[in-house]
């Protein structure tokens, strides 16, 4: 009796660690897969290219991304739902920000006659 008190004892700090800030790598690595699908199901929706997506969320699990991408492409082919316009242009159309003011005289044309 008092060995299995004591394995209680010792088990019971363990069953708070979720309490603790300690995270479970599965859950984790679930969280993160779930966010991905999620984030490629919403490119599929927005009519965006899967390489977009990747682009716009470099952060995201690339596999993750394509497997919610491909099962929103079936299942919006199969309920035959058309996609929306996606309201964030595409990366290409997107102009990089000039990081220096004077980057952005340079890019200015010159007036005639200089």
């Amino acid at each position: 009796m008092t060995k299995t008190a004591l394995v209680l004892l010792l088990l019971l700090p363990l069953a708070a660690c979720d309490q603790l800030g300690i995270e479970d790598p599965a859950k984790v690595a679930a969280a993160k897969e779930a966010d991905g699908k999620a984030i490629g199901s919403a490119c599929r929706h927005a009519n965006r290219a899967i390489e977009d997506c990747y682009t716009l969320n470099p952060k995201a699990q690339r596999a993750a991304v394509f497997a919610g991408w491909k099962e929103m492409d079936a299942y919006m082919r199969e309920n035959k739902i058309e996609g929306i316009a996606p309201v964030v242009p595409r990366p290409s159309m997107v102009k990089p920000a000039a990081s220096n003011p004077d980057a952005e005289d340079d890019a200015k044309p010159a007036p005639k006659g200089h």
